[in-house]
């Protein structure tokens, strides 16, 4: 079968890498990595002929993308733009989960920055504060501090922080516990859960300093087991697509549940409408059955085939331009990449690189690089990934040296292999 797949991210380098296993592939526009294993092209996707087009990144969803090649007869996995939604508007988002009775945190949508600072105002924290449109996984401020919340929503209001994107915001009620990303493929009825993950979102170890679009991740995931899985799609997936088909929404692609593990059970967090990144880095590798075949499945509107699990486990380490998450700095060459890419286990899928003087690989992006390894256990993956890593340098390259440490600690305290 011949694919194309739109996009230009780490995420889209772990979707080829998927489907050459099965399939003849073309990217557009692709990345330096990408084009070390299939053809690469800036021909727009309309005009490539394929019979199969997955759409990697959320914003061509959002933008209708997936509307417009259906619309010239197409098979396409990913949303429409009404489908896509779901990320596109946190609180289009929300008031599909309150319909649907899908457990999740309260909240409130402001779009008045004297009403917002009032809410704030009436309860003592913590504070969750959230950009409606898109924000590259950067608009949500976790804060205890009342100040600290009022100045990040007047930033969002005023189109400061994040332009027309942030002008409304959704203020959430808090959750704690472990979170865990949970991939689901669907075609609009019924629905295949992928492996379980999790990712590091903040830029710093130990959880701490800005939220970013994500600097790591790993599965399997020590806290959300088959029983975990069955909760949430009986409870939140199933229930979200009977409410979206309620809505005349013909879903089709991966639906992303981002779950917050809490004492009452997991809660939804929110949904994206594509793979994860860095999530795809280490689900994907897992999957040792022909994911093609799923996605035309799906874009089909017809699920057939099982998916097979890899019991390897798989992580995967960011490599971040000095100054992201907030002003990254880009054209830094980068070394190392084909050696840590000749490890055992071990690829290296390229996030933000692009070639200068048509050889030198450089930086060209905030999240550089995800530098992926699998293992019989998660401890296994853990040394290889950042044995790996050691092998890469560029000028101001930082990483979180904490990713799977915590998951291969309560492993080891339960007695189970991680």
């Amino acid at each position: 079968m011949r694919v194309v797949v739109v996009g230009s991210g780490a995420r889209e380098h772990a979707i080829v890498a998927s489907l050459i296993r099965h399939h003849e592939v073309i990217s557009t526009p692709g990345n330096p990595g990408i084009e070390t294993i299939c053809e690469v092209t800036d021909k727009d996707p309309e005009s490539i002929d394929a019979e199969l087009y997955v759409i990697g990144p959320e914003a061509p969803l959002v933008a209708g993308l997936a509307d417009k090649l259906r619309a010239d007869g197409k098979l396409v996995f990913g949303p429409g733009q009404e489908g896509a939604a779901l990320e596109g508007s946190k609180a289009f988002m929300k008031r599909v989960l309150q319909d649907a009775k899908v457990p999740t945190a309260g909240f409130s949508v402001f779009s008045d920055f004297g009403a917002a600072k009032s809410h704030l105002s009436s309860y003592p924290g913590p504070y969750v504060i959230k950009t409606d449109g898109l924000a590259a996984g950067k608009g949500v401020k976790v804060t205890s501090d009342l100040d600290e919340a009022i100045e990040d929503v007047r930033l969002k209001l005023s189109g400061e922080s994040f332009g027309d994107s942030g002008r409304r915001v959704v203020i959430e009620e808090a959750m704690v516990g472990p979170e865990v990303s949970m991939l689901v493929v669907t075609d609009g009825a019924s629905a295949v859960a992928l492996p379980v993950a999790t990712d590091f979102k903040r830029v710093y170890d130990d959880d701490l300093g800005e939220n970013t679009g994500g600097m790591g991740a790993h599965s399997p995931v020590p806290w959300a087991d088959q029983a975990v899985v069955d909760e949430v799609m009986q409870r939140a997936v199933y229930p979200t697509l009977a409410e979206l088909t309620k809505r005349g929404i013909d879903y089709r692609g991966v639906l992303y549940a981002g779950l917050m593990m809490t004492n009452q059970g997991p809660k939804l967090v929110e949904y994206n409408v594509r793979f994860g990144d860095p999530e795809a880095q280490v689900v994907l590798p897992r999957i040792s059955s022909d994911l093609g075949q799923l996605m035309f499945e799906a874009a089909s509107g017809r699920i057939e085939s099982p998916v097979e699990i890899d019991n390897k486990a798989a992580l995967t380490v960011v490599l971040a331009s000095r100054g992201y998450p907030t002003a990254p700095e880009y054209g830094m060459e980068i070394k190392g990449v084909e050696k840590a890419n000749g490890q055992s286990g071990v690829v290296v899928f390229h996030g933000g690189t692009k070639k200068a003087d048509h050889s030198k690989l450089v930086s060209s992006g905030g999240r550089v690089l995800s530098v992926t390894a699998m293992g019989e256990t998660l401890g296994e993956a853990r040394d290889k990934a950042y044995r790996a890593v050691s092998l890469i340098e560029f000028e101001g390259m930082h990483y979180r040296r904490d990713i799977g440490q915590m998951a291969i600690s309560e492993g080891a305290l339960s007695g189970g292999e991680v």
